[in-house]
């Protein structure tokens, strides 16, 4: 239920200010909180002001309205014109409200209150609100303070993450740059490797120089060059000479000199270990490299020059190695070579010259091995007994270098000696096989016998292990000797060898061989026979009677020319005339050491090889 509102004229300015005190006590009493209250009247004095600037009587309606639902109650005023008594007319404003927490007295709302009274109540409500406005005051300070603290924090903070942000970036870049000289150098390693296993892996001066210069050119150097102090002791025969420096740089010469690496540009290079000299006139534009190849004495000098403007301090020091190990692999090929050059002369200093016994041509050839130390061991022999029988002889002793050579002399002196008391081929091989593993119980050998006697048509010859003789009949017709041959020679148990005998009428040939004439790795020893059994077949009795040093080299060509040789090679071809071939000089026979033959030609039994077709002409 609401009660009747309290009316108020109002026609001036002190019914105004009575009337706003009157609402002032009621919201007062009705415990109306200060900032609403203050609100409330605020906004009820505008309205006053606007009435009596309109002019005219007004009248002020005060409710006190109950909320049914347990609300506080509500304090509504609202202004209209005197007289005007329907509700909603264009001259009534909306209604002003404010709470009230507890109902205000009757008699309050009505009791008189001075002027002056209401004025000091106005200045009340001011200081309340005056005083709650210095606390928010205070309070916007505070949160102000607040804010600059948090600002500055938040300032510290952006600071500290972008300082944080930085060392990430200075870490990752310092990482970035630790990944890429890890990299480098683990590129520079491995290029040190390669090419260290690539030059060491040969034993040819001239392939380590060359295998040095397609690595080096063009990404470590523009131009490589090698000045090599014994160059003639350097050539290589079965290859290319080297590049020689014609003109030599003065850091290569300085280089020589002090033994030390030197740099030559117009700039120091400050290279780890080297020394700096001024520019090279052979090279104004591009830095010079002068690198001393050193092993157990002073090679040479290398010289690379820049491909850029200046050389990296990293790959001076992995060139300064590389140099130190092609040192190494150059002393060792030399050494090799001399080696090599030794046991090949003794080798050939052993090897006998071919006799001329009437109704037998013969031809021989010894090939040395072309790369390795896979020379000496190979021999041929062919000789006369007292008894005028002619005495054939290929082998092959285990092992290669100067000791296969020395025992290969060893077999060939005593093989002679037993020959003397016309043993037969198999009592030949017997006591050379008690011979061999007595005085050489570490090394083997192969062996093959053949014997001719004038005027009989066979041959009688015995085996120690030895790839089979390959026989071309005289109407053209090959086959393969392939009885059971004996244990090699110095097999440590005893053996007695057998003698074969098989025709070799008039026109035939025999041919001896070692077996690396016909033996390939993978493939084994039976497709070389084949191949050399074809070869033969395809030769002529007209061919071999002719020229049976031309015979000689044609059986080689077709086993040789698809390979290098990883071992020595002899051969030994024996041809008997047929009754009607003419009386002659034998051409298959090796002359004497500085003798001539017949027709001018280079002479078959010289110590100085004669190379045709392809090299396959290497007599004796």
């Amino acid at each position: 239920m609401t009660a009747p509102p309290d009316v108020w004229k109002i026609a001036s300015v002190a019914d105004a200010a009575r009337a706003r005190a009157a609402v002032d006590r009621t919201a007062t009493d009705g415990g109306t909180p200060t900032l609403e209250r203050a609100r409330f009247l605020t906004a009820l004095t505008a309205r006053l002001r606007d009435c009596l600037s309109r002019g005219g009587e007004w009248e002020l309606r005060l409710h006190v309205r109950q909320s049914a639902t347990g609300q506080p109650a509500r304090l509504e005023a609202s202004l209209s014109p005197v007289g005007d008594r329907e509700p909603g007319s264009k001259d009534e404003t909306p209604s002003l409200t404010c709470s009230l927490p507890h109902q205000p007295a009757r008699k309050s709302r009505r009791a008189a209150t001075s002027l002056s009274q209401a004025l000091l109540a106005a200045d009340e409500d001011t200081a309340v609100v005056l005083r709650l406005l210095d606390e928010q005051e205070d309070l916007v300070r505070l949160h102000r303070e607040e804010l600059h603290h948090t600002n500055q924090g938040v300032l510290a903070l952006h600071a500290d993450l972008e300082a944080a942000a930085r060392a990430q970036r200075e870490l990752l870049e310092a990482e970035r740059t630790a990944r890429a000289a890890t990299e480098r150098a683990r590129r520079l390693l491995t290029f040190l490797g390669d090419a260290s296993a690539a030059i060491t892996s040969s034993l040819s001066h001239t392939a380590i120089l060359r295998r040095l210069s397609d690595m080096l050119v063009p990404e470590y150097a523009e131009r490589l060059d090698v000045w090599l102090f014994d160059e003639e002791e350097y050539e290589d025969h079965d290859d290319e000479r080297a590049h020689r420096v014609r003109e030599h740089s003065a850091a290569a010469v300085a280089a020589a000199r002090t033994g030390r690496p030197q740099h030559a540009g117009a700039h120091p290079g400050s290279l780890p270990g080297v020394d700096d000299l001024p520019p090279s006139v052979l090279s104004p534009e591009r830095p010079l490299l002068a690198i001393p190849l050193v092993a157990q004495r002073l090679l040479g000098v290398l010289t690379l020059t820049a491909p850029g403007p200046r050389f990296d301090e990293d790959t001076s020091v992995m060139l300064v190695e590389l140099a130190r190990r092609v040192g190494v692999a150059l002393d060792h090929a030399h050494r090799y070579q001399q080696s090599r050059n030794t046991a090949e002369a003794l080798q050939r200093a052993q090897l006998t010259e071919l006799p001329t016994p009437p109704g037998l041509l013969l031809a021989a050839r010894y090939l040395p091995a072309t790369w390795g130390m896979n020379i000496g061991g190979d021999w041929y022999d062919a000789f006369l007994q007292p008894d005028g029988s002619l005495l054939a002889v290929i082998g092959d002793v285990t092992g290669h270098g100067l000791h296969a050579a020395v025992v290969m002399g060893q077999l060939r002196t005593a093989l002679r000696a037993y020959a003397v008391e016309n043993a037969t081929p198999g009592e030949i091989l017997t006591r050379l096989h008690r011979m061999l593993g007595h005085l050489q119980p570490d090394l083997y050998a192969t062996a093959l016998i053949a014997r001719f006697r004038p005027g009989e048509p066979e041959v009688v010859w015995a085996s120690a292990g030895h790839p089979p003789a390959v026989v071309r009949g005289a109407d053209g017709t090959v086959r393969v000797l392939e009885a059971k041959p004996g244990v090699m020679l110095g097999i440590p148990l005893p053996y007695v060898y057998r003698d074969h005998r098989a025709d070799l009428s008039p026109g035939s040939s025999l041919v001896l061989y070692t077996d690396g004439l016909v033996e390939r790795r993978g493939q084994g020893i039976d497709p070389g026979i084949g191949r050399l059994a074809r070869a033969l077949e395809a030769l002529n009795t007209l061919e071999l009677e002719q020229d049976p040093d031309a015979a000689a080299d044609s059986l080689l060509k077709p086993l040789l020319y698809d390979s290098e040789r990883d071992d020595d090679v002899c051969l030994l071809l024996c041809h008997t005339v047929t009754p009607t071939a003419p009386e002659r000089p034998l051409k298959a026979a090796l002359f004497p050491s500085g003798s001539a033959a017949p027709d001018s030609s280079p002479a078959r039994g010289s110590v100085k090889d004669t190379r045709r077709e392809g090299g396959f002409r290497e007599s004796l």
